[in-house]
Order: C-alpha cells, then sequence, then structure tokens
C-alpha cells in the first residue's frame, strides 16, 4: 500500500515593510504645478513702482496703485507700433523650465555648493577631519549631549545677526558626522542646524536681510523692535535646546530609528579607527576653521552696525604696492560686503591649500586631487539642484503676476481691523505669503511698502507690521517646502520632509502661540 502524500501547507507571503518617504524633489515639484495651476485662477496685477526713499538704488511698490492686468496681456509700442502679447497663465512647459530658470537665478549659491562639496571632500580625504571629531568625541566621554545647546546658541547668534540660513549647508558635513558617531541620528544634527538657526532668523534683532530691509522699507527704527525680539528669541531658544535635548535622549533610548532611515550622504566617523592627528592633520583643521570664520565674518554687514574696521583694513591692504596688485586686493570689496561668489572664491582658494599641504601623502597613495574634488562636488549635487527647483516656484507666480494681487488682498484685508488685532492677522497673512516668497529680503521688500502704512490708517504701529513679518517669515524657514536650505539639510541627512514635520510640529505651534502674543503686544503699546 503506497501511502498518501501529506499536503504541504502553503506558507503566507510575507510581506515586505516598506515605508513610503516623500521625496525633497517630489514635493518641489508638486508645488510648482500647484503655483501654475494658481496662476489661471488668481487675478494677475500690478502696483506701480517707485525709488525707495531710504534706498534710491532700488524700486518699491506703492502702496495703493494695484490694479488688475489681463492674464494675456498686450502692450503697443507707441514709437514702432510693434505689439507685444505676454500670456501669464503658465501651463506644463513653464512648470518643467522653472527650474531650470531657477538654477540661473540661484547661480551663485550652486556654485557655492558644489565648490564647498569640492572642498570638504579633499578635506575628508585628508582624514583630518575625522581625526580632529573623533579626538573631541573621545574626550568628551559620553558628555556629547552638551554639544546641542553649544552648537544651537551659535547658530541663533548667526541667524539673528545676518540671517544664516543656505550658508548653514556647510556646517551639515560637521555635525551629522559627530551627532551620529555619538549615538544620535542625522535628525539629531538637522534639528540642532535647523531650529537653532531658524530661531535667531525668526527672532531677527539686527538681521539686515530681514528685519533690517523690514524696518528700513516701513520707515521705522530697527531699535524700536530690538527689545521684543530678544525676548521672543530667549524664550525661543531655551524651548528648541530643551526640546531637541529630549530628542536626543530618546534617539539614544532606542527610538526613532527610522526617522533617518534614507541614506545619509555624510556618515558617521568611526570611532575604533581614527587617524593619528599628527601636524599636517592639525595645519589642515587650522586653515579649515579659518575658512569657516572667514566666511562668517564677511557675510556680517559690519558697516550696517557702524564698525569700519574692516572697510579700513582693505583700504590699506589696497594702498600696498605691488601686494594688492599681485593679489588682486582691488577687485573685492571688505569683508562684510562679501556674498556667494567670494565665498565661493574663500572655498576654492582653501582648497588649493589643504591640497598642497597633504600633496606628497596623495602622490604616496595615486589619490587624485581632482578626482577628488569632483567626487566631493557630486555628494552635494542633490542639493544644488534642490535649490533650483526651490527657485522654480518663485519664478512661476513672478510670470504668473499673482504676488502683487495677493499683497493687495493682505493690504484690503488688513485695513478692516485695528490696534493689535491687526498685527495678529498680519501674521497670518504672513504665514502663506512667506510659503510662496521664501525669500525673507524678497518678501520684505515687495510687501512692506504696502502692508506698513496699513498699520497707521488703523491706529496701530509699523514696528508691529515688522514683527509680524520676523516671526511669520521665520517660522516658515523651518517648516514651509519652498525654503532650500531646509530642503537641502533633509536630503543630505536622509529624512523625509513628512518626517520632519510630524517631528517638529508640537515646537511649531508653541512658537506660534509666543510669536501672537509678541505681535498682540507690540500693537497695543
Amino acid at each position: 500500500m503506497v501511502a498518501k502524500p501529506q499536503k504541504v501547507k502553503k506558507q503566507p507571503k510575507q510581506k515586505t515593510p516598506h515605508t513610503k518617504k516623500v521625496s525633497a524633489f517630489a514635493v518641489l515639484f508638486a508645488i510648482i504645478g500647484l503655483m501654475a495651476a494658481l496662476t489661471w485662477v488668481i487675478p494677475s496685477g500690478k502696483y506701480n513702482m517707485i525709488k525707495d526713499p531710504n534706498n534710491p538704488s532700488q524700486e518699491i511698490r506703492e502702496a495703493g496703485t494695484y490694479q488688475r492686468i489681463d492674464k494675456v496681456e498686450r502692450t503697443v509700442d507707441e514709437e514702432t507700433g510693434e505689439v507685444t502679447t505676454v500670456d501669464h497663465r503658465q501651463g506644463l512647459w513653464d512648470v518643467f523650465m522653472a527650474p531650470i530658470k531657477g538654477m540661473a537665478d540661484r547661480l551663485d549659491v550652486i556654485v557655492f555648493v558644489l565648490i564647498l562639496g569640492g572642498f570638504l571632500g579633499i578635506t575628508m580625504k585628508t582624514g583630518a577631519l575625522d581625526a580632529a571629531l573623533g579626538g573631541l568625541l573621545k574626550k568628551m566621554n559620553g558628555k556629547e549631549i552638551y554639544l546641542i545647546p553649544i552648537l544651537m546658541t551659535l547658530f541663533a547668534i548667526g541667524g539673528t545677526t545676518y540671517g544664516m540660513q543656505e550658508e548653514a549647508v556647510a556646517f551639515y558635513a560637521l555635525i551629522i558626522p559627530v551627532m551620529m558617531a555619538a549615538g544620535y541620528n542625522s535628525m539629531t544634527a538637522i534639528m540642532m542646524i535647523v531650529l537653532g538657526g531658524g530661531v535667531g532668523v525668526l527672532a531677527s534683532t539686527v538681521n539686515p536681510f530681514s528685519t533690517g530691509i523690514a524696518a528700513r522699507t516701513a520707515d521705522v527704527q530697527l531699535g524700536n523692535i530690538l527689545w521684543i525680539q530678544m525676548l521672543v528669541l530667549i524664550a525661543m531658544l531655551v524651548l528648541a535646546i530643551l526640546f531637541v535635548m529630549n530628542y536626543a535622549k530618546k534617539v539614544k533610548a532606542g527610538k526613532y530609528a527610522d526617522d533617518s532611515s534614507i541614506a545619509a550622504t555624510f556618515k558617521p566617523i568611526d570611532l575604533n579607527s581614527v587617524p593619528e592627528y599628527n601636524f599636517k592633520r592639525k595645519f589642515i583643521m587650522g586653515v579649515f576653521a579659518a575658512t569657516f570664520v572667514i566666511m562668517i565674518i564677511s557675510l556680517i554687514p559690519w558697516g550696517d552696525f557702524k564698525i569700519n574696521f574692516f572697510d579700513g583694513l582693505h583700504e590699506f591692504l589696497a594702498g600696498i604696492p605691488v601686494f594688492s596688485t599681485v593679489l588682486g586686493v582691488n577687485h573685492n570689496g571688505a569683508l562684510g560686503t562679501w556674498y556667494f561668489n567670494e565665498i565661493s572664491a574663500l572655498f576654492l582658494i582653501s582648497t588649493a591649500v589643504i591640497a598642497f599641504i597633504y600633496h606628497k601623502e596623495f602622490s604616496k597613495k595615486n589619490v587624485s586631487i581632482t578626482d577628488t574634488f569632483i567626487k566631493g562636488s557630486e555628494d552635494l549635487l542633490s542639493v544644488a539642484v534642490i535649490i533650483a527647483i526651490a527657485a522654480g516656484v518663485s519664478i512661476v507666480m513672478r510670470a504668473g503676476g499673482i504676488e502683487d494681487t495677493i499683497i493687495h488682498w493682505g493690504e484690503k484685508g488688513l485695513a478692516n481691523f485695528n490696534g493689535g488685532l491687526v498685527g495678529v492677522l498680519a501674521y497670518i497673512f504672513y504665514l502663506p505669503l512667506s510659503f510662496i516668497i521664501p525669500s525673507s529680503s524678497g518678501l520684505a521688500a515687495a510687501s512692506m511698502p504696502i502692508i506698513a502704512p496699513v498699520s497707521e490708517l488703523v491706529g496701530s504701529n509699523k514696528e508691529t507690521m515688522v514683527v509680524a513679518f520676523a516671526n511669520a517669515n521665520g517660522l516658515l524657514n523651518m517648516l514651509a517646502p519652498t525654503i532650500a536650505s531646509l530642503m537641502a539639510g533633509l536630503t543630505i541627512s536622509g529624512v523625509s520632509y513628512k518626517t520632519w514635520i510630524k517631528r517638529v510640529a508640537p515646537l511649531m505651534v508653541v512658537f506660534v502661540i509666543i510669536s501672537l502674543v509678541a505681535v498682540f503686544v507690540m500693537g497695543i503699546i
């Protein structure tokens, strides 16, 4: 008798766990598409442009001059009779052209990012960064969490004084490997940079690119809002530090393992194989540190603070025969007047210096300096693309002629309220406006000539509008997907936009409450 074969029970198919991540590229392209669609719905319009009385080289919008324009605008040249047609409706072609135009619009920042990548690539290849940071971590011996309040305070100072934002990209390569090696995750590092610098920008005190332009355009003294912004800065910085430290402790305890599940650009330092911190590597780290110090000094507008030391130093160096000509001192400005082109050149010079210091070791190991530089640039290529796509959002809006319309809506809406309430409404108005016009300086210059006069018409003060603008714009700098520096940081750290919003949302709610109280108080005094 032949035994019947046993029926094998079919095992249920195992499902592979999959967590859907929201790509920064997808988010930004979706926003560009949305803005393009809105150009068909929102009426196009424009204000008359006049010379800024506080800065004659610039033009500002004139309050009360808004007028609707046709979606398909036709103008006739009076002399030639030539007809020019401009269609403000943005289509699919415009959506895909926007990042291309954004690349041209933000070329200075993109070049800086790529050169920064090459600079970091060369520095890391020498082993100096691993040696220095690895040695630091070993000395701290379990006290790495104290890096959080120290570094966040420094980033906040940078934010409140000169609006450190895109420049923060330079610090990701330092903070991410250190925090990961200390047992935290890349999200912890991003929180330190974005929230630290973000709080500073939100509570801008003397930041010339935020409150500086807003106050000048509104024709108010920056000192009139200094006290309220300082109170906001202290309160929010303390809360942000406590928030990040609490998060970091939970990460160390084994929570939030999936927050940084996408591969980060920069890897953690291997504390088991830290290179020797010899003389050459110390020298290289000296050049490395000096580069960052010069970058920070060069971006702070010292003239706005009545500090003329660097102007005098530049004048002195420019007056030295031969020396000034050979170095090309006359071909650049004093420290404090530099921007991305100048700091790109600074990082390129430092790269050359570091490569020269370590060229013998590179030759022995057959390391190509050029290939290493290019590989470093490739590591930050995604950041450069993010910056271009983010710039595309504003380009679509400008081409669609809807920026002025949205500002006009704010002008009309705020005129119906008074006192402290108008400041609160201005804050709420600036939240979506900061989303679609992510540039702090651009938003201040575009809106403040229109919004500031409204405050006086309803019995409030212009200072209230400046505080409302700074606080709302600063909050969106930490949240909006149109902020290139935020999306770049998330891309580098391997953190999805969805996860970022999920983690920081509770803190942002508290920040909104503090801001509303500050704006209301400013409006009634």
